[in-house]
Parts: structure tokens; C-alpha cells; sequence
């Protein structure tokens, strides 16, 4: 019983918190003790010399020196060893927690590399730029993605239409998944509440992010630089625009549906889509970042309600026209129904080049070339079928294609955010030693 209170009482003094007081206050002691020795003139340098040389002295006499010298070795070594394991991992878990077994040197190359990575920014919302994201923060950290703020669905317009805010929704999935494998605080930030007669339905990560906002004096750019700072992500997050926009669809059969979340339910063919306000104010740091990037990707994601909204701000089109960097499309695997349906590759192009009025808005296509049958007679009853690569219309635009295996293997057909990442950078490397030439014949390849 005994021996329990001291084993607890002792965990209790070297906690992590106590334990530099603990010491600062032991020093102070000796301090103490040697300022009263000297006050009587005890000689307490001296004293402590001679109690230093007599140990030595009896343990040489106790001992050959042969057998004490190569103990002392030892010891030496047991304590720096232990040190530097020690040192080693508080230094990986503040640089890289996920390589917690890696060394520090590995942890340190790893940071750099990341941060003289290719400056990429990323255009679209939903899911499908939240996959694209997962796997970009693997090869850099120099990464800006640029959301739509037309969502007025669910918990983020329920706060738009209550408090007239940036709709945060995608913003904050964009977070999530910037952010370092902490678990916990991600699935915080995801974690969507289920009951409550005003929480319900709120995801706790917008209500984080309203909050933060009015924490910083309403300025909504400095609440999304604290929960990145928050979650340790590893890059930044930034709306197409600081002011809601209102997403308005032209049906082919005549129909105008407005509103983000009833295009899709009004499963028409869309004409085209507009917004309002008519010409939006583009977001400062979006435009500053498209103008400094080296590489800028579109989608995956919902072509008419996430990629082409950020389109119809006329400053991001125009930084987008004056940036040398390489512009990629990533196609959809599947179609989308009220969107998508029935449309090829091609047909996503051309809405892009069409919405954007920039022929040259984009360099090369990302394309799936996979499709396994297994999984495609789930999605039959729900009216999506596979986006089907149609070389020769591509290639009548002059956009070069890359085909190759991009999916998931899971019970639904996704991107592999990996992969998908990894064949984008690929390619952005290869136009980098060997510089397109201008838009031309199309160039399909399955596999690099």
C-alpha cells in the first residue's frame, strides 16, 4: 500500500508540466546552499573538488582501472543513446507526427521537400476536391484551394440564410483535408450533429468557423487561417469570393431554377448557369495565388454547383488568363444525375471552356480509363454511368488527355486520392523538362 502512494505521488512530481519547475527550483536550492558555504567561509568549491577526487580515488582502488574506465564508457553511452532516442522523437512529433518511427533527419527532409514543393491551387468544392486535397498534401505544402461559395444546402445555408456568411461547408471539408492524421480533431471538425432543436444538422466545424469569424473582428480570411493553424494543415483554404453567390440554371426545356442544391433535384438538361450578384467581387488572396501558382487543377467534382461557379467570377478568370502555370481538368469518373447525365469527357471541357469564355482554360484532361463491372451495376439503379473518354472530340479542342487507372477500390467508384495525385504531379513534372508545345494533336496515354 505504502509503496502504491509513493509510486503515485512521485508519477504526480514528474509530470511533464512540473518537471523544468521542479528542476528550476533544485538549482535555486544548490544556489542557496553554496551562497550561506561561502557566507561562512566554508569553501564549498574546494570541498566539493576533494569529495570528487576522493570518489574517484576509491573506486580506482576498488577497481582496476581498465574495468572502471570501460564502465564509465558505457554509462556515457547508455545516457547519450537514451538522450538522443529521446530528443529524436520529440523533434519528429513536432515536424511529422505521422513518421513518429522515422529519424529526425528523415522528419527534416521530409518538411523541406514539402515546402519547396510545386505551388498548386486547386478550383472547385465538394467531395471530389477534398480527394484531390487528401492526396496533394502528401507531395507538397504549398497548396491553395479555392472553393465556391454558392452552397445554400444543408447546415452552410442555414448559415448563410441566418447570418449572411461565406457558406462554410466546403471550406471546412477542405480544412479537414489539408490537415495533418489527427484523427480525433478531424473527425471533430467533421462530426455533424444529430440531435437538438438548433443543432441538428449543423456540422460542429462550421459552427467552429462562424464563431472564429466573429472572434476576429467578422474578417472570415483570419478564421480560416486559425483552424488551419488549428489542425496543422498543410496549406491554405480560400472562397472564390468574399460575398455569397446565388447559382441560377437555364434548363434546355426552359425551366430557371436558382439555388445550388435544387439544380440537381430538377434532373433537366442544363443549358448553361449564371450567378448573381452578375459580376462577383473575386477573393484578393485567391487571385494572388493563382497568379503565383505553377500548376492549377480543376475538379474532380459536381461540374455545374462546385467547379463552374468559381468560372463566373470575372478575377479569377482573369489571373487565370494571365499565369503561365499548367491548367489540368479532372474528369469525373461517373456522371452526375441532373447535371452530368449522359455526357463524355468532352462534354465537360467544352461546359468548362464555355462558362469560363477562355479557349485556353485548360492544358490536359485526367481521365479514368477503369471501370469494373462488379461495381458499375450499383450505380445503374441511380442512373450514373461511366464518363467515357471520347479521344477524337478531345481531341478537336487541342487539349491533350491522360488516361489511366485512377479508382478506389472500394464498394463505391472514386477517385484514389493518391494516385490521382501522383499522376497529376507526374505529368506537370514531365511538362517541365520537356515544355508544351501549344495545343495540338491529343495525347492519350494508359499508364506512365
Amino acid at each position: 500500500m505504502f509503496r502504491k502512494i509513493t509510486d503515485l505521488n512521485l508519477r504526480r512530481y514528474s509530470l511533464p508540466g512540473l518537471k523544468k519547475w521542479i528542476l528550476l527550483g533544485f538549482i535555486g536550492s544548490i544556489f542557496g546552499l553554496l551562497g550561506i558555504a561561502l557566507l561562512f567561509e566554508l569553501r564549498p568549491v574546494t570541498r566539493i573538488r576533494d569529495f570528487f577526487w576522493f570518489i574517484i580515488e576509491w573506486i580506482a582502488n576498488l577497481l582496476p582501472t581498465y574495468v572502471s574506465g570501460i564502465l564509465a564508457i558505457i554509462v556515457c553511452i547508455i545516457l547519450i543513446t537514451y538522450a538522443l532516442i529521446n530528443a529524436n522523437k520529440e523533434v519528429v512529433k513536432a515536424l511529422a507526427p505521422e513518421m513518429a518511427d522515422s529519424s529526425v533527419l528523415d522528419a527534416l527532409d521530409k518538411f523541406h521537400s514539402l515546402s519547396r514543393g510545386v505551388k498548386v491551387v486547386a478550383i472547385g468544392g465538394g467531395t471530389g476536391l477534398n480527394t484531390l486535397l487528401t492526396g496533394l498534401k502528401y507531395y507538397t505544402t504549398n497548396i491553395t484551394a479555392i472553393v465556391t461559395v454558392a452552397d445554400d444546402g444543408g447546415s452552410s445555408g442555414r448559415l448563410r440564410e441566418e447570418l449572411g456568411i461565406i457558406p462554410p461547408g466546403d471550406i471546412r471539408n477542405c480544412i479537414a483535408a489539408l490537415a495533418d492524421e489527427d484523427k480525433i480533431i478531424t473527425e471533430l471538425f467533421q462530426y455533424r450533429f444529430k440531435s437538438g432543436q438548433d443543432l441538428e444538422g449543423h456540422s460542429f466545424g462550421n459552427l467552429f468557423l462562424t464563431a472564429l469569424r466573429e472572434v476576429m473582428g467578422g474578417d472570415f480570411i483570419k478564421a480560416v487561417r486559425a483552424a488551419s493553424l488549428i489542425l496543422r494543415s498543410r496549406g491554405m483554404v480560400l472562397p472564390s469570393s468574399p460575398e455569397p453567390m446565388k447559382i441560377i440554371a437555364e434548363l434546355s426545356d426552359g425551366r430557371i431554377i436558382e439555388g445550388e442544391s435544387k439544380i440537381p433535384q430538377a434532373q433537366g438538361k442544363i443549358k448553361r448557369v449564371y450567378c448573381e450578384p452578375a459580376s462577383p467581387k473575386a477573393q484578393k488572396e485567391a487571385v494572388e495565388a493563382i497568379l503565383n501558382s505553377e500548376l492549377i487543377i480543376f475538379g474532380p467534382g459536381s461540374l455545374y454547383t462546385s467547379i463552374i461557379p468559381n468560372l463566373l467570377v470575372p478575377g479569377i478568370i482573369d489571373a487565370i488568363k494571365k499565369t503561365n502555370a499548367h491548367k489540368v481538368f479532372v474528369c469525373n469518373i461517373m456522371t452526375q444525375p441532373g447535371e452530368t447525365t449522359g455526357y463524355t469527357v468532352s462534354h465537360h471541357v467544352s461546359a468548362l471552356l464555355e462558362h469560363a469564355r477562355y479557349q485556353n482554360l485548360v492544358d490536359v484532361v485526367v481521365a479514368n480509363d477503369r471501370h469494373p463491372e462488379i461495381l458499375l451495376e450499383k450505380y445503374k439503379e441511380k442512373n450514373q454511368e461511366p464518363v467515357i473518354i471520347d479521344a477524337e472530340e478531345i481531341q478537336k479542342l487541342g487539349i491533350r488527355i491522360v488516361a489511366r487507372n485512377l479508382i478506389k477500390e472500394e464498394d463505391l467508384v472514386r477517385h484514389n486520392s493518391k494516385l490521382l495525385a501522383k499522376a497529376i504531379l507526374l505529368w506537370h513534372r514531365r511538362w517541365q523538362k520537356y515544355p508544351l508545345k501549344k495545343p495540338g494533336k491529343t495525347e492519350i496515354t494508359a499508364s506512365v
